[in-house]
């Protein structure tokens, strides 16, 4: 007579937001640093676009799928894309592909795709709320990012838009540098070691 046994693995796969938001925050203090005029020219920028704004939080957006993390899934991945399409809209526009692209711009078709990332970011902000403290305050700099982003690429009042967008991308990139750190120091000591905030409790019950 014979018997059959069944072994059951379980795969623990870590948390990738760390990864995830040390790739935003590289590539907004980068971008960030265009804006204010700290830096010129974009030729280093899209690099980090693609491979930190891009490539590490699609890398997290798969991750937190495996996960089943649908927030993790759908912030990191919709920032993904956005920073390739990024990178793509900077060569575009300094001429890589041709000057007959080059020539055919029309700032205000971004204005179009950041007023969808604004409402997209909105939503995501209340969702934050549950998460942490310091995931709500990047969502919140966000939000104001691509408030001016948005208002800059319809030629609103430009100057002061585009400067509320590089003050927001700035203070998004050192918020990110700080929750990488608390993410990765708190998983590795087993403690609080630097402080996340709680979720505000409004919309979940975390008890």
């Amino acid at each position: 007579m014979q018997t059959s046994s069944q072994t059951h693995v379980k795969i623990i796969n870590a948390d990738p937001s760390a990864l995830g938001l040390f790739g935003l925050a590289i590539v907004t203090l980068v971008a960030s640093s265009q804006k204010l005029g700290l830096t010129t020219g974009l030729s280093y920028a899209i690099p980090w676009a693609i491979f930190l704004g891009a490539c590490a939080q699609l890398f997290a957006c798969i991750q937190d799928s495996k996960r089943n993390n649908t927030f993790g899934t759908t912030a990191f991945g919709a920032f993904a894309f956005f920073w390739f399409a990024m990178a793509g809209n900077w060569m575009i526009k300094m001429g890589v592909f041709g000057t007959a692209l080059a020539n055919d711009v029309d700032g205000k078709q971004l204005g179009f795709a950041f007023a969808g990332y604004l409402v997209f970011v909105l939503f995501m902000t209340i969702g934050a709320m549950e998460t942490h403290k310091v995931l709500f305050i990047i969502f919140c700099l966000i939000d104001l990012l691509f408030l001016g982003l948005t208002f800059d690429a319809f030629g609103v009042a430009p100057h002061i838009f585009h400067t509320l967008a590089a003050y927001a991308e700035m203070g998004i990139g050192i918020m990110s540098l700080y929750g990488t750190g608390a993410l990765v120091l708190n998983t590795h000591f087993g403690k609080t070691f630097l402080p996340i905030g709680k979720p505000f409790g409004i919309f979940k019950d975390h008890n």
